[in-house]
């Protein structure tokens, strides 16, 4: 059985409120196995005999019926993620004001081209699906940095990806 971790977009933001309890018996109902959420912002760790693009499209069906609208997830092994934060491009920042965007497929070469608004101080990096950023003096909530390839993605700072791989690495 893998373990996986899921992560919602845009969760607890706006109309999309999803108790964490609610999350969970979701994914139980999709018939995942010792399910944990952590954090209220759609972090949900679990075990499956299916593929990930299986437990993917179970969960956002899940979602979809939930919310009567479309919910995108993206998905994780418990590998994959300590792989991602092993690879955190800047370890040397805070945890907090550093950021993974998951995507679902790899960016196009070209993805940090198009970024618009970046500050002098704000780094980025490409490595696999993720889009690594470091945020400047600005900080996470009050940056201008526009990034057209992480639109259909999430977020999740440093330190939420350490603890989401620890948590997934236990299952």
């Amino acid at each position: 059985m893998t373990a996986y971790v899921a992560l919602l977009r845009a969760v607890n933001v706006g109309s999309a409120q999803l108790p964490m309890a609610d999350l969970k018996a979701l994914c139980e109902a999709a018939g995942f196995e010792a399910v944990r959420t952590y954090i209220a912002s759609g972090n949900a760790l679990f075990r499956s005999d299916l593929s990930e693009a299986e437990v993917k499209s179970r969960l956002e069906a899940a979602l979809a019926g939930y919310f009567k609208a479309d919910m995108p997830v993206m998905v994780r092994t418990a590998g994959e993620m300590a792989q991602i934060c092993a690879a955190n491009p800047f370890p040397e920042a805070k945890g907090s004001a550093v950021a993974a965007i998951f995507l679902d497929a790899p960016p196009p070469p070209d993805a940090l081209g198009e970024v618009r608004n970046q500050a002098d101080d704000e780094r980025l990096q490409i490595v696999g699906r993720e889009i690594w950023v470091a945020y400047g003096a600005a900080g996470m909530g009050r940056t201008k940095l526009k990034i057209p390839a992480a639109a259909g993605g999430t977020a999740r700072n440093a330190n939420t990806v350490a603890k989401l791989a620890e948590l997934a690495a236990a299952l």
